[in-house]
């Protein structure tokens, strides 16, 4: 969950912050720097997989937590969870590199290459056309029946689970019993679904626009405002999704808002300690 929210801020320093706002309302600014541009386009595709794979792990976690308690006492360790963001982080970084080097220089002032644009051979090399197809395959297009998948199976073994507790509480201790497990495979579910779904609800429309994109082989909006206006809003819905991971996460957890509620009673206890 650290990880997920690293990555989250990640996404609104250097996608929103950086590029979305800074960028556009400084326009020959630092950031016009041809190498700047290409590193920064670099990095805004590298935290964007970072989160969208984080989401996949932090599910298949839970997967490993519910469903297989043999392979939970190996799996679900500080260790492993260290091991898996590194090989997520190494990947990522791997998958990206060939970014970098999308982008040629708009213009030379002064021998200082200048902006960015999308090199000429993009289109046409085979190679390029490879690293598209493979980069959609695994990113966003892989996420989703690995998320559907993976949270059918959670949902599956919970409703099953607590199935048959329920049915061996009641027998035992009648039906009006508060079980604390139950109210933790609840918690789960909920905190699982949220966040999975959120994220599939918020990467759909993005996920749509890119593949139609790639198989008509669109370069150009020609003039096209109703494309041009469902890109922005579906990227609007992409950067969103980097949001609400770590609202979901908190806003679900018991202690969170506990800690919440003594912040927001803290100057009303303070005034009273001041006028007693």
């Amino acid at each position: 969950m650290a990880a997920m929210v690293v990555a989250d801020l990640m996404i609104c320093m250097f996608n929103i912050i950086l590029q979305n706002i800074f960028r556009y309302h400084f326009l020959d600014s630092w950031l016009s720097y041809t190498y700047v541009c290409r590193f920064t386009a670099f990095i805004q595709v590298f935290c964007i997989q970072l989160s969208v794979w984080f989401t996949v792990s932090f599910t298949f976690d839970r997967f490993i937590s519910i469903c297989c308690q043999k392979l939970k006492l190996k799996y679900c360790t500080e260790r492993t969870a260290t091991v898996v963001l590194t090989i997520v982080c190494a990947l990522s970084f791997l998958m990206n590199i060939p970014v970098y080097f999308r982008y040629e220089p708009y213009s030379n002032i002064d021998d200082i290459p200048w902006g960015c644009r999308t090199a000429t051979g993009y289109y046409s090399s085979s190679a390029w056309v490879a690293y598209k197809w493979i980069s959609t395959l695994s990113f966003p297009i892989l996420p989703f029946p690995l998320l559907l998948l993976l949270n059918s199976l959670t949902a599956r073994h919970i409703l099953v689970a607590s199935r048959s507790r329920r049915a061996l509480k009641s027998r035992n201790n009648g039906e009006n019993s508060i079980d604390p497990e139950m109210k933790n495979r609840r918690t789960s579910i909920i905190l699982l679904f949220a966040i999975s779904g959120s994220f599939i609800v918020l990467w759909t429309p993005i996920t749509v626009i890119h593949i139609c994109v790639g198989v008509t082989e669109t370069i150009t909006f020609k003039g096209s405002n109703s494309l041009y206006l469902a890109i922005r809003i579906t990227l609007l819905l992409m950067y969103l999704s980097s949001c609400t991971n770590t609202c979901i996460y908190a806003l679900t957890q018991r202690r969170f808002r506990e800690e919440m509620k003594n912040m927001l009673k803290y100057p009303v206890t303070l005034i009273i300690k001041l006028f007693k």
